[in-house]
């Protein structure tokens, strides 16, 4: 394989699916260079999630169960419950599969979810950028030239490759899109006396209503 080519054309894209807290990444990435000249070497994407975005491990663990995505989160324990100005970044290694519609693309979906944040003064918005991911290709069973490629620090295996650690390396790609902007619905500080009388209301209405019931029926 030229690598020299797939430094140069390697082109990726991602895009966020659905709307509100609860999205889908879509990654996608074009090498330049055909199923065959790649043989059986590892495609992945190395995505740093800011503090506002985090990733469910158990929902993680699940799709992973069926062969839905594979991926690897540093670190492996996620606090979902956090708020964004409690929470920390997350890096996700997602391994890639091959997209039967191109030659020499990988695509990869990853379930992403929005964190609450503080309330905002006057736009019910918050904007989370995510940048361009780190693209990486590993090859145990291949002789490839590595010239342009850079060593990376990943140690991961090969995907269905080994289960040791292989040698991965930083392929250079020129995104569409530098950064992706996510949108997270928040609250207003206006409405704050508003939302705390109405959840006191309700907290002291189901609560008397439990009450009631554990009296009356309570033999």
């Amino acid at each position: 394989l030229g690598a020299q080519a797939v430094c140069q054309d390697a082109v990726v894209t991602q895009q966020l699916l659905q709307e509100g807290f609860h999205r889908e990444l879509l990654l996608q990435v074009e090498l330049g260079a055909t199923r065959e000249d790649l043989g059986r070497c590892t495609v992945a994407a190395r995505t740093r999630l800011p503090p506002g975005i985090y990733v469910d491990p158990y929902e993680l663990a699940s799709l992973q169960r069926h062969n839905f995505t594979k991926a690897l989160v540093i670190p492996d324990a996620v606090d979902v419950e956090a708020p964004e100005y409690l929470a920390s970044d997350l890096v996700v290694l997602l391994y890639m599969t091959p997209d039967p519609r191109c030659s020499g693309c990988f695509t990869a979906t990853l379930p992403v979810h929005g964190r609450y944040h503080r309330p905002a003064e006057n736009n019910g918005t918050a904007l989370v950028a995510l940048k361009s991911p780190e693209i990486l290709i590993c090859c145990c069973d291949n002789h490839l030239s590595t010239e342009c490629w850079k060593p990376s620090d990943v140690e991961a295996a090969c995907l269905g490759r080994s289960s040791h650690p292989c040698q991965w390396y930083s392929v250079k790609h020129k995104p569409v899109s530098e950064e992706l902007i996510m949108q997270i619905p928040v609250g207003l500080r206006q409405h704050r006396f508003l939302v705390c009388v109405t959840t006191l209301l309700a907290t002291v209405l189901c609560s008397s209503m439990i009450l009631a019931a554990a009296c009356r029926y309570g033999h």
